[in-house]
């Protein structure tokens, strides 16, 4: 097994802003597919940068940047969704959004327009296990290998919940047509 490298403050530098530009929207929108609001998306996304630079040395250069830098994402964001402090405070938010209604200031409601995409609303619909796959294929075209490695899964297993995931999603879309269409 391959030490982990020393990396100069300089190079670390240089490498976190070259992750940051090159994958720095592929990090926030699989970090939004977990957690489904924009400000905390972004809050996360920053967490996990700074955890990219703080545990870089620990890159042993095994897998692509961009397939490790996305394994550190899922990882943080299924910790971040694990704690209790942010269960707690996901059903505090809906009780106030019970509470006060859903009626938002005018910039709530175009993020609530952009949100209400329907493609995207039936993929993050499905269950996590299958929309995280079908969010690493299609919308960051990695290669099923590369999802294994930074999923840490078997590839087979990859293959097995994209098909699943894809009819699913398949599924969702006809019933949706039937309803609008009556």
């Amino acid at each position: 097994m391959e030490q982990p490298r020393n990396v100069s403050k300089s190079e670390k530098d240089r490498l976190l802003e070259k992750a940051m530009t090159e994958y720095g929207n592929d990090v926030y929108y699989i970090v939004y597919s977990y957690v489904k609001e924009h400000s905390l998306a972004e809050d996360l996304t920053q967490e996990i940068f700074i955890k990219f630079y703080q545990k870089m040395d620990t890159f042993r250069e095994e897998s692509t940047l961009k397939t490790w830098i996305i394994s550190v994402a899922v990882n943080h964001c299924k910790d971040y969704l694990r704690r209790w402090d942010t269960r707690m405070v996901s059903i505090s938010n809906k009780i106030n959004d019970m509470v006060k209604g859903k009626m938002g200031a005018p910039e709530q409601t175009v993020i609530e327009k952009e949100r209400n995409s329907e493609l995207i609303q039936k993929v993050l619909s499905l269950p996590i296990k299958y929309r995280e796959i079908i969010f690493l294929y299609y919308f960051e075209e990695m290669k099923l290998s590369e999802i294994g490695a930074c999923m840490n899964i078997n590839t087979n297993t990859v293959k097995t919940r994209l098909t699943r995931g894809k009819a699913l999603l398949g599924s969702t879309i006809k019933r949706n047509e039937v309803y609008k269409n009556g």
